[in-house]
């Protein structure tokens, strides 16, 4: 199996996406991927055993990609191994009245994970300067003093809100939240062949909605969008993988190793061990319970 490391997919300089590549040959077998993927599910489920108890960082995970890309099977297979109390998924979809009564990083923010545990974000606080930028209609309800139309949209509102994402991330990577955040990327056409497959396969035709017809005419607009806002907000504090997404398998195995050994660079999350007075007294507290038999 091809050798995959993370910092080949990781935006550390200025990309175009047309030039990035939708599809990786990893040279295995679906069977061959899935061993492996089950390997790394495994490690990152005991590393998550040891961040738990160790109660000092939460992991924020947060996946964007174009409808189809495979970011909720993505989530099952990636995190199965996880015990439950340690990762909360949130999929973020157009925003309620209540919480339309707050600013737009509100319900992004009381989200993020407790230490020591994981949060992923199933599309994210990115949807504020993508679907809105591509539809700046969606503005207006957020009642924001000066914006009474879409013509009060100035290219300032676009970059005020760059510039509130990086300080977001800024602020809550310096208290202890670990970001990573991944782009699936798909190519237009095996997005019309997903399409496709969930109108031809009666059991997946309720994943269908004629929206997804309706933004696909807008493919040009969002890779534009996307490729601005990666290139505007891919940080060392919180960096972007652009990873292939034109077939899944491999997909979330890039995603799976990558968050592990993006982990695995904190080499101060360990275990805490037991006080000196607890330690020195494990033998009577062993004998203490024995001798209730």
């Amino acid at each position: 199996m091809k050798t995959i490391n993370p910092d080949q997919f990781k935006v550390a300089a200025p990309i175009h996406l047309k030039d990035v590549p939708t599809f990786f040959d990893v040279e295995t077998s679906e069977k061959k991927k899935e061993k492996e993927i089950q390997k790394v599910r495994e490690k990152l489920s005991k590393l998550q055993d040891i961040m738990y108890a160790h109660n000092r960082y939460g992991v924020l995970i947060c996946l964007q990609g174009m409808d189809t890309a495979g970011k909720d099977s993505l989530i099952r297979e990636v995190f199965k191994e996880f015990n439950a109390r340690g990762v909360v998924v949130h999929s973020f979809k157009t925003p309620n009245s209540t919480e339309l009564e707050h600013d737009y990083l509100w319900r992004h923010y009381i989200a993020l994970p407790e230490k020591g545990k994981f949060a992923v974000f199933n599309r994210t606080h990115y949807e504020n300067v993508l679907v809105t930028r591509v539809h700046p209609e969606y503005i207006l309800n957020e009642n924001i003093p000066g914006i009474e139309n879409v013509e009060d949209i100035t290219p300032e509102f676009w970059e005020n809100r760059f510039e509130s994402i990086n300080a977001f991330e800024k602020h809550i990577a310096s208290n202890g939240v670990i970001i990573l955040k991944f782009y699936l990327h798909l190519s237009k056409e095996e997005q019309r062949q997903r399409l496709l497959r969930r109108l031809e396969t009666e059991k997946h035709n309720w994943k269908f909605s004629p929206g997804d017809i309706k933004e696909r005419g807008f493919w040009n607009d969002y890779q534009n969008c996307y490729e601005e806002a990666i290139n505007r907000t891919s940080k060392p504090h919180a960096p972007w993988y652009i990873v292939p997404a034109d077939n899944k398998e491999t997909a979330r195995y890039i995603v799976a190793k990558t968050i592990l050994e993006e982990l695995q660079k904190y080499t101060d999350i360990k275990e805490p061990e037991l006080e000196d007075k607890v330690k020195d007294n494990i033998k009577m507290y062993h004998d203490l319970l024995k001798s209730e038999e």
